[in-house]
């Protein structure tokens, strides 16, 4: 298989999956004119869309892109199916595409209908985990975004967590910020500045390195605890998640 970022709008990545047979799935299309030139540059032919959430800077291309190829099938949750004809996917189903089959997460918090797709290695996540940090609580709690991250966490270490959007510097300098001596975290913030000024894009990364520099996957991390102002132990780790959204949202 061969995965291609495709940069669009502002800071979205819309993926690609490429069987490397001429065919390729596509996810979380923002807008359609990068990715038909694309799919005419390498002379591939979709045959299924992936998408994660109702946004429209992941669903601004989709209908462009059906009216050049008809034959695709759409994928999505619940909360997309208004919009478009779509086979309609909810927790524990199973798609099978090409030669990937895709296991299904409901992953509520940036959108209470927001799904991912997991065929290992690849985790099409959307706009709920990113490198280094997690998706604004647009619609969902906190809580809800801690248990999606759970759901998550657990997958394989060399998971290639296929994010939606180029905020990793963003959330290194947020991560910095409040643990400004964690070694991984600054080692890996200077390999991102030199890899933005490179014009080069951070992801897709794995879950291992997420593990060592995303604070949102360390909140039972009692140090990160003592520096959010908790009172130790801490009973509930979903309100760590809270007070980090918090801060990052004030940042």
């Amino acid at each position: 298989m061969n995965l291609i970022s495709i940069p669009a709008l502002q800071d979205n990545y819309i993926w690609l999956l490429d069987d490397q047979q001429g065919t390729v799935i596509i996810v979380d299309p923002g807008e359609a004119a990068p990715v038909l030139a694309e799919l005419r540059q390498r002379n591939l032919t979709p045959t299924a869309i992936l998408l994660t959430h109702h946004h429209h800077d992941h669903v601004g291309g989709v209908a462009e892109i059906i009216d050049c190829y008809p034959q695709v099938t759409l994928y999505g949750p619940q909360e997309t199916a208004s919009k478009f004809t779509q086979n309609t996917l909810k927790q524990g189903d199973e798609i099978t595409v090409g030669q990937q089959t895709y296991q299904i997460f409901e992953v509520p918090g940036h959108t209470l209908g927001h799904i991912a797709y997991y065929s290992a290695p690849y985790l099409f996540c959307g706009d709920t985990m990113f490198s280094g940090g997690c998706g604004r609580l647009f619609e969902g709690t906190a809580q809800q975004m801690y248990q999606s991250f759970q759901q998550l966490t657990v997958l394989p270490e060399d998971t290639l967590v296929c994010c939606a959007h180029e905020y990793t510097l963003s959330n290194l300098n947020f991560a910095h910020h409040i643990l400004p001596t964690d070694r991984d975290i600054e080692t890996y913030r200077q390999q991102v500045q030199e890899t933005r000024k490179k014009g080069l894009p951070t992801v897709p990364t794995t879950l291992n390195l997420e593990h060592k520099i995303n604070l949102f996957l360390r909140c039972h991390d009692t140090d990160l605890q003592k520096k959010l102002g908790f009172i130790l132990p801490v009973s509930e780790p979903w309100q760590v998640f809270a007070r980090l959204r918090e801060r990052k949202d004030s940042y």
